[in-house]
């Protein structure tokens, strides 16, 4: 029976592992659809890649790392013949995302997204400081290969950097919120969503093909979305326009004609971050001051009973206890315990 049980468990992680390395092969393969060419190397704007290993850390556990590995492997082999310093890169693309859960996990990072620290922490933690190791090995094994000239490693490992960068920004929190979603919207929430949705449909499109160089017309969109629909509509709406300025900017069309490789590149990458910032840090400042407001609501309505019962000459009724959180009963919206 205990041998059925482990070998059941072991099953089950072999097929996690599995999982982690198909999903992660499928972003990479669709990241590199779009490509920039930087000082003679190839970058992707975006590389979902890099928010899929990290939701998968945060979300299954540091146990599913080699999924990231053998995802990594299929995609350099889809783009190069393998060679003995693949290994490397391999080494960089899973140590970077392993180490961004790790530094959440120090930082006691709640998956739920519902704090600011939250937000800050994914940011500079998950992806602007272990995004540092990808972009570091790889460029430097370009460097050291003679693939590419020593003068052009700033440039390409910015590109390369953002690009992690992104991926991380724009696609773990969303599928971290997709992980925490628990309930389907009422069927008014459903017809603004719809709204929001065609409203985006048509305009996404005009402020990033416009030849006026109509950005900024996303950002009261992006606003809308995170006040009424938090997280899940701030990020889907940063990435979709993150998509949409990408295939503009590879095109060299719209806001992003008549610009130079380099300028593309800085216009772009700018872009998407600022946006991808905006989008995460506002709907983390208000899922915030929403749960601050319901537990500041909840006690007045605690209190109010106790009032209730000490004026009837009554003893307050008692009150629940909360579960220890521990190993076993884990808070809500915790990283699961690292394997």
């Amino acid at each position: 029976m205990v041998g059925n049980e482990d070998l059941r468990r072991r099953g089950g992680s072999v097929v996690q592992v599995l999982a982690v390395g198909a999903c992660y092969f499928a972003a990479g393969r669709i990241g590199l659809i779009r490509e920039l060419v930087v000082e003679g190397a190839v970058v992707t704007p975006i590389y979902p890649a890099s928010g899929v290993a990290v939701a998968a850390l945060l979300i299954l556990g540091t146990r599913c790392w080699p999924g990231i590995t053998i995802g990594a492997f299929f995609v350099v082999l889809s783009i190069v013949t393998p060679r003995l310093d693949v290994l490397v890169t391999l080494a960089g693309q899973t140590a970077a995302p392993v180490c961004a859960a790790l530094l959440l996990r120090r930082a006691r990072f709640h998956p739920d997204l519902g704090r600011l620290r939250d937000g800050l922490a994914l940011v500079f933690l998950g992806a602007l400081g272990a995004m540092l190791i990808s972009a570091t090995v790889g460029v430097g094994l370009l460097v050291v290969t003679g693939h590419l000239a020593a003068h052009s490693f700033w440039p390409v490992w910015l590109a390369w950097w953002v690009g992690d960068a992104m991926g991380v920004l724009t696609v773990t929190p969303l599928l971290l919120s997709l992980g925490n979603a628990r309930r389907p919207l009422p069927t008014a929430r459903w017809k603004e969503a719809t709204a929001l949705a065609v409203i985006a449909c048509a305009l996404l499109p005009l402020a990033v093909y416009s030849s006026l160089s109509l950005l900024y017309l996303v950002y009261p969109l992006l606003i809308w979305t995170a006040l009424r629909f938090q997280l899940v509509g701030s990020v889907l709406c940063a990435l979709l326009t993150s998509v949409l300025a990408t295939v503009a900017a590879t095109d060299a069309v719209g806001a992003f004609a008549g610009l130079s490789r380099i300028e593309v590149m800085a216009k772009l990458q700018a872009f998407n971050g600022s946006m991808a910032l905006t989008a995460l840090l506002l709907s983390a400042v208000i899922t915030e001051q929403r749960n601050t407001r319901s537990s500041v609501e909840k006690a007045c309505q605690e209190l109010v009973e106790v009032l209730e019962h000490l004026t009837a000459g009554e003893a307050p009724p008692p009150r629940p206890q909360p579960d220890a959180e521990g190993p076993e009963n884990p808070r809500p919206g915790r990283l699961p315990p690292a394997s």
